[in-house]
Formats: structure tokens, C-alpha cells, sequence
């Protein structure tokens, strides 16, 4: 399989997995995730972030994302099956999953790399994307070279390290988006950190 990146990462595409393309699985999560509105700190000012997002792994996690706590859910039904076969394709192991709801291609995600220091910086990162196909990008951290893809529905994007090192990426706005897009990013926390939470709330 070819890698999307020329240098300093590596980062895998797959497509056409029949299970992560059934027509109902965007529709379940829509309904079944304890979907919230991100408040963010930004010059000063918390704002409130038109996209939907999510939390959930295998124990209470504490994720924190531009100044904002939230604790991590316990996994759905529905997510653990998405877990399994995610863990089945990249032949990797994750304890975490970051959700995020775009309404349409107004909702976007600026510049950033998935390097927070909760996270197993030796992990990968595996992303899903389900409904609306989005314009994704890298940009390298020096070099400022671009590498982008189309994520289509059913697609499951692997993000090995040192990409979060080398890499930012992003969800490009589109006026021609009018459906929504759920993103799924599995990731393996370090249970070993201290913003583990000893029991579920």
C-alpha cells in the first residue's frame, strides 16, 4: 500500500470495507453518541464550536484539548464493534476514541497534529470517516510542502509515527458540502498517566 506522505511519516489510506459502509452506521452514531459543543480558549476568549464532538475509551480518561477538560465515556455497542474491526485492518491495538460531527462543510478543523501529551507518541492514530466525503490535508511542519486526499465515506485513514511529529494536518471548509460527516480518531492513551480517572462518574 502506498504511502500519502514523502518523507518523515507514513500515512495509509483504505478504502471500500464493507463494514464501515453500511448505510445505517452513520445514522446509529448520530443517535447513539453523547454528542457535545467543543469550548475552546482562543486569545483569551472561550468560544463555543459549531461541530459536535466525543470522548470515549477504555477507562476514564481526562482529555484535555485547547484549555478544555472532558472525561472519556465508556464504549457503546456500536463503537466497540467499530474499535474491533478498525484494530482487525491496521493490526494495532487503541484505548481511546476522539468523535467529531461536521453538520456540513461549513464545520472544519484548523492546522494541528494529534501530539497531545496524554497520547502514546509510539501509537498511531487511526481515523474513520463516515457520511459526507471532506477535502483532508497535511502540511509539513518545515518544509510547508501539502499532501491532500479526499475522504470518502467508509474510509479509514492510518497515521503512523513520527507523522503528529513531522505533520499538520486539516479538514478543509467547502460550500458544496451539505451533509454531515461523523470522524472517528482512535488513539492509545497512556494509562500510566496521572489524569486517569480510578473509576467511571
Amino acid at each position: 500500500m502506498k504511502n500519502l506522505l514523502p518523507f518523515d511519516g507514513e500515512a495509509y489510506f483504505f478504502v471500500g470495507n464493507s463494514f464501515f459502509q453500511k448505510e445505517k452506521l452513520f445514522d446509529k452514531l448520530k443517535e447513539e453518541v453523547d454528542w457535545k459543543q467543543d469550548e475552546v480558549v482562543m486569545f483569551g476568549k472561550r468560544l463555543t464550536l459549531r461541530r459536535l464532538s466525543a470522548w470515549y475509551g477504555d477507562e476514564p480518561f481526562e482529555y484535555t484539548y485547547s484549555k478544555v477538560s472532558r472525561q472519556a465515556l465508556p464504549w457503546t455497542e456500536t463503537l466497540a464493534e467499530i474499535k474491533s474491526q478498525v484494530e482487525k485492518i491496521s493490526g494495532e491495538t487503541f484505548n481511546s476514541c476522539l468523535l467529531n460531527f461536521y453538520h456540513d462543510g461549513a464545520d472544519s478543523m484548523g492546522w494541528h497534529s494529534d501530539d497531545e501529551p496524554e497520547l502514546d507518541p509510539n501509537a498511531s492514530i487511526a481515523s474513520v470517516s463516515l457520511g459526507a466525503e471532506r477535502k483532508f490535508a497535511f502540511k509539513h511542519k518545515r518544509s510547508k510542502e501539502t499532501v491532500s486526499t479526499f475522504l470518502e465515506n467508509g474510509s479509514l485513514l492510518l497515521m503512523k509515527p513520527p507523522t503528529q511529529e513531522h505533520w499538520l494536518h486539516t479538514l478543509r471548509k467547502s460550500k458544496k458540502v451539505s451533509e454531515g460527516r461523523i470522524n472517528l480518531t482512535f488513539r492509545r492513551y497512556k494509562t500510566d498517566e496521572k489524569s486517569v480517572l480510578s473509576e467511571w462518574i
